[in-house]
């Protein structure tokens, strides 16, 4: 494949590419959370631990302009919010679910120390 450009960068290979929308430490905990249905804020905030505030925030917005996820707002008093995956969003469980299967290969080979 010939070297591309997107968003004023140059791109070498298709998984460069693949790994700006899903890489990261959070982008695939999210997406793995809304693997089954629509999520509101705080659902995703319980459901991914560790994850701060402003990185939830921030990592949304990015899956968002990447058009991996769709954010739904419900005009009532309070408001709602909700997050959907895309089709987009819904394709990356092909690659989501090879990584995983390859993590857990490497988990069985490897000696772990806890």
């Amino acid at each position: 494949m010939e070297n591309f450009i997107y968003d004023k960068r140059i791109y070498y290979h298709p998984i460069e590419f693949a790994m700006v929308h899903i890489g990261g430490t959070w982008k695939i905990p999210i997406l793995l959370a809304l693997r089954n249905g629509p999520q509101r804020y705080g659902e995703l905030k319980t459901t991914i631990s560790h994850i701060t505030d402003k990185m939830l925030v921030t990592q949304l917005r990015e899956l968002e302009k990447k058009k991996m996820i769709y954010r739904s707002v419900y005009r009532q008093k309070p408001p709602k919010v909700t997050y959907t995956l895309t089709v987009h969003g819904k394709q990356a469980f092909a690659a989501i679910d090879a990584l995983t299967m390859f993590g857990n290969y490497m988990i069985n080979i490897t000696e772990v120390i806890s």
